[in-house]
């Protein structure tokens, strides 16, 4: 043994060499099946579409009486772009608004077309509403969903269109090579059927295939980049956003919006460990903040002391940039690493409620009747409860939780990965006028058309979520002598178009309407959009649980029939691209309880769809292309708006803008998860300036003697932003902040802010900032 113990150098060198040659060979070798792994680039991208806080009627429940005055939390476009590296890319925009706007997209692409040629087309964008009934409208082009918010507020539209091109921009700049997976799981206590009357009219056998009377399945995509790991995930599940109550006036992204926060902030904080635990702080909302520093001081008296010497100042003039740099999330991203992109995705959430305790009387406390949803036979006092009862902002904080836990197993536990072509199929489709094939029971089929948009009796009823007013109840198939006298003052129907929606009772004929422009869309878009084995069916409305499932199964049927395999997940996105209102099954239509009366084109509408769907998978499968069809109209030069501009701001004499107005007490010390602490401002109409990408509110913790950090801005769910005038015509106004100070705050001394922006006589504006005295949060 002594030969190999002395070693020859020369030996010892060359088996060195080799081993070494191996390793790098075997390195080599792992990076190759890495980046064949990462078979797409993929980018994503997040911007601030906050509409205007003061004086615009909210989208949603068309309630002429809930106007924005301030903001719960900011609303985003979130986006996702997929690319084939030499090949087709797909871009999907999640919207925190209440649907998606024809008029919108077709600005979107406009613009993307001017900056990227052919790259994204309306063919493969696909823009998606969440369906929160608490941001501002105005923003669609057809009359009949501008009518309370006064006709179109190009505020509102701008901020969108600018919005969702800017998202799609970042996503496009952070594309890199990555892998995405896809994982499902069951969320029991986030919806329930708000409907059931109608849903149980679908044939017996139907039902039974099928445990709940409502989706409980959420699909979530998990975005890995090779270079910086997860930078994002979006999920796909049915419940609609309606925890927010109908007399709501602050901005809010309701249960899903919450989520996405919730889910980012989530990520935020774990992002930097190498396991994620999943774990959610007590509250419900993640922990931030409380980890940036450890300044503490044990000394209670100290603390007070130290708070003592910041009083209120006056307010002063500030730059509008302020408001943009003291963002707490922009304050914490790195600046080299993409942000984490988290989107809460909405589906066939048509008779799907959060308030998931059930409909009640408000009189008596009782259930309501089951057929009609009606208290002593009337539909206003029946409300449903969401699980946070009565606190509306409670029901948005769980249901939005019930959602972040979901998704945070998902999301850690994602294995199955993605691959395969990306491809997309779009097309305009005329549904005024459709013949569809059915297929007759014990052979042969029929030929039957869509009709003209339309509105039953039972729409004007509401829904359990929203009741409308007057004496219209859900369910109603015949209507009523006076309403139809209202009726026909606007549009008398035919007799073609009664025989076509019967048995819809036709309150609203609106796709015959056409003065001073079109009152409903006649033309609607329809997309398929395919990354490996995930295909998203991009519908622009709003279909019933068994409707959604019904297309859903026909479109797999279809992918699946070939060589393809039946490990296809099919998603339906809805709210996409445009927006067309409710689609039930044609048993659900014949009861005419609230979606049945919102599905516009008929008792054929669903067959239709389903039709030209598979349709858009035959030619996705053959690899062939589809007619475009007929182009919606561009209606934005005919849009009238009837919103009063803001004239000016002013404050009383010896006053400044942002000057505290109501400040905290001297001494004051607040506990966490328990107290609330409320500042009040002299403040400007909000529409003077949105903050995009800034904020109205501010919470800064003290760092030393000397230096303010933010800690907590109006993207939080714990701070509130309220605004208000003495009245309609006034121009002074306030502003009042509420901090509802979280378990998870750090103990120390704090203030709050106010940034905001005033209006002269002659139109200039000017940005101003102002603060309260210091406190102690214990």
């Amino acid at each position: 043994m002594e030969f190999l113990g002395l070693g020859d150098n020369k030996v010892r060198r060359t088996y060195g060499a080799l081993w070494f040659k191996i390793v790098i060979l075997l390195v080599l070798c792992s990076v190759e099946g890495a980046l064949s792994d990462s078979n797409y680039l993929i980018g994503l991208g997040s911007y601030d579409i906050t509409g205007p806080a003061a004086d615009v009627n909210m989208m949603g429940y068309a309630n002429t009486e809930q106007i924005a005055s301030g903001v719960h939390f900011r609303l985003r476009a979130r986006t996702f772009i997929v690319a084939e590296p030499q090949g087709n890319r797909v871009a999907f925009v999640n919207l925190d608004a209440c649907m998606a706007s024809q008029l919108v997209k077709l600005k979107v692409v406009e613009r993307l077309k001017a900056r990227y040629g052919d790259l994204y087309t309306e063919k493969n964008v696909a823009i998606s509403g969440i369906h929160t009934h608490a941001g501002p409208g105005g923003y669609l082009q057809y009359v009949v969903y501008i009518v309370t918010s006064l006709g179109f507020v190009r505020q509102s539209f701008d901020v969108l269109v600018d919005g969702i091109a800017k998202s799609i921009i970042q996503a496009h700049e952070n594309l890199g090579p990555g892998s995405i997976f896809v994982n499902k799981g069951e969320i029991l206590d986030a919806g329930v059927n708000r409907s059931p009357s109608a849903y149980l009219n679908n044939p017996a056998s139907e039902r039974s295939k099928y445990k709940y009377d409502v989706d409980k399945e959420m699909t979530l995509l998990k975005f890995v980049d090779d270079q910086w790991g997860p930078v994002g995930s979006f999920n796909w599940f049915a419940t609609h956003g309606t925890s927010m109550s109908r007399t709501n006036s602050l901005i809010s992204g309701d249960n899903k919006g919450a989520a996405a926060r919730f889910m980012e902030d989530w990520f935020e904080e774990t992002g930097s460990r190498s396991a994620y635990s999943g774990e959610v702080a007590a509250d419900g909302i993640p922990r931030r903040v409380s980890n940036l520093f450890n300044d503490r001081h044990d000394n209670h008296h100290e603390l007070l002391e130290l708070a003592a010497s910041f009083q209120s100042p006056p307010g002063k003039l500030a730059t509008r940039t302020l408001s943009v740099a003291r963002r707490v999330r922009g304050a914490l991203r790195q600046a080299d690493k993409p942000g984490f992109v988290s989107a809460f995705c909405q589906s066939n959430c048509g008779d799907v409620s959060p308030n998931v305790l059930g409909a009640f009387c408000t009189d008596t406390g009782l259930p309501c009747e089951f057929n009609h949803s009606t208290c002593g036979g009337k539909n206003e006092l029946c409300y449903g409860r969401g699980p946070g009862y009565p606190d509306e902002f409670e029901s948005t904080r769980m249901i939005g939780e019930r959602q972040l836990r979901k998704a945070v197993d998902l999301f850690n536990k994602a294995s199955e990965q993605l691959k395969g072509k990306v491809d997309y199929r779009h097309a305009y489709i005329d549904f005024s006028q459709l013949e569809v094939t059915l297929t007759k029971q014990g052979g042969g089929s029929k030929v039957v058309k869509t009709c003209p948009a339309a509105m039953g009796f039972g729409f004007a009823a509401g829904t359990t979520d929203g009741p409308g007013a007057f004496d219209f109840t859900q369910g109603d198939d015949k209507g009523n002598a006076f309403w139809r006298l209202v009726r026909n003052v606007l549009k008398t129907p035919g007799k073609e178009q009664v025989d076509c929606q019967n048995p819809k009772p036709i309150l609203l004929d609106t796709g015959e309407m056409k003065q001073p422009y079109d009152w409903a869309p006649s033309i609607l878009p329809i997309q398929i959009i395919r990354i490996g084995q995930l295909v998203i069916l991009s519908v622009p409305g709003e279909f019933t649980t068994m409707a959604g499932r019904r297309l859903r199964d026909a479109v797999k049927t279809k992918l699946t029939s070939g060589s393809n395999g039946a490990n296809v997940h099919v998603v339906i996105a809805g709210l996409t691209n445009t927006y067309s209102q409710y689609i039930t099954t044609f048993e659900e239509y014949q009861v005419q309880r609230y979606e049945g009366a919102s599905t516009l084109y008929g008792p054929h509408t669903l067959s239709a769809y389903i039709q030209e769907f598979k349709k858009l998978a035959t030619a996705l499968i053959s690899g062939k292309p589809v007619a475009p069809g007929p182009q919606p109209p561009d209606l934005l030069d005919k849009q009238i708006s009837l919103l009063t501009p803001v004239v000016m701001d002013a404050t009383p004499r010896g006053v400044s803008f942002g000057d505290c107005s109501s400040d905290v007490p001297q001494n004051s010390t607040f506990k966490r998860g328990h107290d609330m602490v409320t500042v009040t401002f002299w403040s400007a109409c909000p529409r003077n300036d949105l903050m995009t990408e800034g904020t109205f509110a501010l919470v800064e913790i003290l760092h030393g003697k000397d230096t303010w950090v933010p800690a907590y801005d109006d993207d939080d769910f714990c701070l509130r932003f309220k605004w208000s005038r003495p009245s309609k015509l006034s121009t002074r106004s306030q502003a009042t902040i509420e901090w509802r100070i979280p378990q998870s705050a750090t103990p120390g001394v704090y203030r709050i802010r106010h940034f905001g922006a005033s209006k002269s006589l002659v139109g200039s504006i000017r940005h101003f900032t102002g603060s309260s005295s210091a406190f102690v949060v214990a």
